[in-house]
């Protein structure tokens, strides 16, 4: 600095949520606006793609793909695994699909510092992503348990990175922030009730049928021929309100422990955790959640500067 003084380095914690994590895509766009330039980012799994194409300087052009996608887009990159491994869907179209949009870049050669982190499922040890194939660290950071199969990194299984940092504040610390925005996806989950989105009538002929038997059957909660008062949850809803609990409780307990400097809540308690096709809900509302903090962003810049003060 021509003044002698250091800026601090901001970091931004972006946490899983799934389909509600096209909501840091609003946030990065309000921050932008307010004059905040995250220096360093974190995600957990949804996190990690966001804040790679943060780093990547690629968030204008994600944006423009996500907002494309629809109910037959997002079913179309499930991959049926053929081989068993932990999970329904193997991740290799999804994979193959940011290769061919973004490059398989590594770390280190990314615009700005990113972390990923998974889970190493032998172990349960939260697993921090900061070399190599930036792709394969999203990959495993999205495992969700069940639904993607796990990943092999330096001969240890992982997973979704959710299951143990769901917003990753420690890591931006770590890696050299002085301030943290957090954004939590989590917030009024709980309670909510999922389904995988079924495909409309006049879908593609040439979609796999699996994939609307699992939609409608699998997933949906099917009576068995019941008539019952309160039917009972399909595997699909099971799965996904066990990990929005689960990640509730996760990070409220962290963030006891590692507040961050300025917390995002988006409101998206409505948003499923597969409904990736609503993406223009998810990111407007990660947008306002943004503008709804204007006096909470005016304390955190006057933070920044006051650090910026006191690095002389």
């Amino acid at each position: 600095m021509k003044d002698g003084r250091r800026r601090p380095y901001i970091g931004v914690a972006l946490g899983s949520g799934s389909a509600r994590g096209w909501a840091h895509i609003g946030v990065f766009r309000a921050l932008r606006e307010a004059g905040l330039r995250p220096d360093i980012v974190a995600g957990s799994s949804v996190g990690a793609i966001v804040g790679a194409m943060y780093a990547m300087n690629r968030l204008r052009v994600f944006e423009h793909w996500v907002r494309s996608l629809g109910r037959r887009g997002v079913l179309g990159y499930l991959d049926l695994t053929v081989r068993g491994g932990g999970g329904f869907f193997e991740g290799q179209r999804l994979r193959q699909r940011f290769v061919d949009a973004f490059g398989d870049v590594c770390f280190d050669a990314l615009r700005h510092p990113l972390g990923v982190v998974a889970t190493e499922l032998g172990t349960g040890h939260e697993r921090w992503l900061r070399e190599g194939s930036v792709v394969d660290a999203i990959r495993a950071s999205i495992a969700l348990p069940g639904l993607f199969t796990p990943v092999l990194w330096d001969g240890e299984w992982l997973v979704d990175g959710g299951l143990v940092n769901p917003v990753p504040i420690s890591l931006c610390h770590a890696m050299g922030a002085d301030l943290v925005i957090a954004v939590n996806l989590n917030g009024g989950i709980v309670g909510r009730h999922h389904r995988l989105p079924v495909a409309q009538p006049d879908a593609d002929p040439l979609r796999p049928p699996w994939l609307d038997r699992l939609a409608s059957g699998l997933f949906s909660g099917a009576r068995q021929g019941r008539e019952l008062a309160v039917p009972p949850p399909g595997l699909f809803e099971v799965m996904a309100t066990a990990i929005n609990i689960m990640q509730d409780r996760i990070t409220r307990s962290r963030m006891a422990g590692d507040p961050p400097d300025l917390m995002i809540s988006p409101r998206l308690g409505d948003i499923g955790l597969l409904e990736f096709d609503r993406a223009e809900d998810a990111i407007e509302e990660g947008y306002q959640a943004v503008r709804r903090q204007k006096a909470a962003i005016g304390e955190f810049m006057e933070r920044a500067s006051a650090s910026r003060a006191e690095n002389r």
